[in-house]
């Protein structure tokens, strides 16, 4: 086929074409946005009805925007990343192991309980999901990562403070504190900044 002939097959992407793309995009914004929504409250595996009310679109929209669990959860996870991106810009300040560990609690304790509901739904499928198996390596690496970059050297170059603070801090543990000992926030916080303390004195 020639390029004027192929010119002449190639759908034109006029005004329809946009639309149809804008109002797809939409709709998958809005069924992404209700999975999140179910998680938060509890529930990892909505039925496709459940979700298509919520999302106000038709249940087949749902399964023809995501035919596929894998590509569900990869929108969720770039929804939930994106909606840290002010928590993860708090600036960490301090010169001494105190002063830069407490901002790490200030910003883990607004960080966990956003993501903390969306994580536990998504632990509960993990085991049938390379996708949600790689982004929870993925986030267990990224805070060990970023707690290294943010200790004072003296800190992080005592492997044993390092490996105490790193299980101190993880979400694991925050769990547990919030829901396991049902602690509130406040409550949870200062045990948090009780335990780091002692490991660092």
């Amino acid at each position: 086929m020639t390029k004027t002939n192929l010119a002449k097959a190639a759908p034109a992407q006029g005004p329809s074409t946009d639309g149809r793309r804008q109002r797809s995009d939409e709709s998958r914004r809005r069924i992404v946005e209700a999975m999140l929504e179910f998680a938060r409250e509890g529930n990892a595996k909505p039925s496709a009805d459940q979700v298509a009310e919520r999302a106000g679109v038709g249940r087949r929209t749902v399964f023809r925007l995501f035919n596929d669990m894998e590509s569900l959860y990869r929108e969720m996870h770039g929804a939930m990343m994106a909606r840290i991106e002010d928590i993860k810009a708090i600036q960490i300040k301090g010169d001494t192991a105190e002063e830069r560990l407490a901002w790490i609690i200030e910003r883990r304790v607004r960080l966990y309980e956003e993501i903390m509901p969306i994580k536990l739904a998504a632990d509960t499928q993990r085991g049938n999901s390379p996708f949600l198996q790689e982004a929870h390596e993925m986030v267990v690496q990224l805070l060990r990562q970023m707690l290294v970059f943010l200790l004072p050297k003296e800190v992080k170059d005592d492997s044993d403070k390092f490996e105490a603070l790193d299980a101190a801090l993880s979400l694991d543990t925050w769990r547990r504190l919030r829901q396991d000992q049902k602690l509130s926030v406040k409550n949870a916080r200062r045990v948090w900044e009780k335990m780091v303390a002692a490991i660092i004195a």
